[in-house]
């Protein structure tokens, strides 16, 4: 049964569902949401939980990513069940590819080659073992969303829109405003859209106010 997933968007959205509460999306790209994925409870509170723990959850990540909308994820776990070998190895996989994606997004201003040469080369790979189509679908909102349709190994076609993501910001050349957190604590990663190009954190919610109250009292104290 052919499985689709959602093609890359600017951005994923803020989850919204009680099942998908703990996952946070600050990156602004998809690909960097993806790298962020290991983090997902960060805004809570100094916890950490990865995304990729479980099969279970990876599937919870990539609903609440958009990329499976619930029934799709509800036949990927049915077919994970019944194919544990290959979920497995999914899983793997995208702990592995999330790992060369965060190399790339930390490369920062300063090109590195080595990151560089490792991801193209991972990205290459992945989209051309992809078999499938890409179609437009309507969306229970009304809107529309492109699908891509994998065909055969329904878990190769996972990792297919954050790996688009990642290759679009190679080809637009974004990475020279992918910026890391400036939180020491935070791991967070993201895309700088800010008009001056001097984006600090990762979210003001978070990051940003705990920089701020560390000001504020540094200046009550001094």
């Amino acid at each position: 049964m052919p499985t689709a997933m959602r093609s890359p968007s600017t951005s994923a959205p803020a989850a919204t569902s009680a099942s998908s509460a703990s996952f946070v999306f600050v990156g602004e790209r998809l690909w960097l949401d993806f790298v962020n994925s290991d983090d997902s409870t960060h805004s809570r509170g100094d916890s950490r939980t990865d995304a990729l723990d479980s099969f279970e959850r990876f599937v919870g990540w990539l609903s609440a990513a958009r990329i499976l909308d619930e029934e799709r994820a509800t036949a990927m776990m049915r077919r994970a069940q019944q194919q544990p070998t290959g979920s497995s190895a999914a899983l793997h996989e995208a702990r592995r590819l999330r790992n060369v994606l965060r190399a790339l997004a930390e490369r920062g201003d300063a090109p590195q080659e080595r990151a560089t040469q490792t991801a193209i080369a991972e990205i290459n790979r992945i989209l051309g073992r992809s078999a499938g189509t890409r179609r437009v679908e309507p969306r229970s909102d009304g809107g529309f969303v492109r699908n891509f349709v994998t065909t055969g190994d329904v878990f190769a076609g996972l990792m297919i829109p954050a790996i688009e993501s990642a290759a679009d910001g190679l080809v637009s050349g974004e990475l020279q405003r992918v910026r890391k957190c400036a939180d020491p604590r935070c791991a967070r990663v993201f895309f700088d859209g800010s008009r001056n190009g001097k984006r600090r954190w990762c979210d003001m919610k978070t990051c940003g106010n705990r920089a701020k109250a560390a000001r504020h009292r540094k200046k009550i104290s001094g």
